[in-house]
């Protein structure tokens, strides 16, 4: 079983209606190497909000001092 179908189980889960570029789907599907475009969609979801985990993190550690800002001028 893969993580997202046991994920369904645990999460709350909502049904959408969405319009959606389906050539963007079908390559999210072969990219994620997923079998349903609720996957595929779930998956790049995740991906979305990892992203923006991480992006969060280094922001935090740029304003404490930890990293310097790469784009900041010298």
């Amino acid at each position: 079983m893969g993580a997202s179908k046991a994920r369904r189980r645990t999460e709350k889960w909502t049904r959408k209606n969405i319009v959606i570029d389906q050539r963007k789907l079908n390559r999210a599907k072969s990219i994620l190497k997923v079998s349903t475009e609720t996957d595929a969609v779930d998956a790049a979801l995740d991906l979305v909000v990892f992203e923006g985990e991480v992006l969060g993190g280094i922001d935090r550690l740029v304003r404490a001092g930890g990293l310097t800002d790469p784009f900041d001028e010298r």
